[in-house]
């Protein structure tokens, strides 16, 4: 298992009247997440993409524990519980800065050649980062 964490500060505009983070802006998070955690490991979303491999999310879970505020300090932890092959799975949650858990999540992501838009194995690259954590 691979695990990683990141953080980001709640702003005016992702929250709602309440000042609770809204919930779609969890999907948000989960996604800063997952590309600090794939940059953290030494590899680029974004040079997977030059490369011709895509990552769509199809499927996405989440469970509203806390409600996030406006200007709290949010830490994202990210996990890959498992090696990935033709899709990659990413668990997150998300604490305040009480340490408190405010939201649990998980997506799943399918690797797509970009010419051939289908599903293909993960970048060898990525594997090869990955490989470490679970021999």
């Amino acid at each position: 298992m691979f695990e990683a964490q990141t953080k980001t500060r709640v702003r005016y505009a992702e929250t709602d009247q309440m000042g609770y983070v809204y919930y779609g802006n969890y999907a948000t998070y989960y996604e800063i997440g997952r590309v600090e955690t794939l940059r953290q490991l030494g590899f680029s979303y974004n040079e997977m993409e030059k490369n011709g491999v895509m990552m769509p999310v199809v499927n996405l879970q989440t469970n509203y524990l806390l409600p996030g505020r406006y200007d709290e300090l949010l830490t994202i932890k990210v996990r890959i519980p498992a090696s990935p092959k033709a899709k990659i799975i990413f668990e997150y949650e998300i604490f305040n800065e009480a340490d408190q858990l405010i939201n649990k999540g998980e997506t799943t992501l399918v690797f797509i050649n970009m010419k051939t838009n289908k599903p293909c194995r993960a970048p060898e690259q990525l594997m090869k980062f990955l490989k470490p954590y679970f021999a």
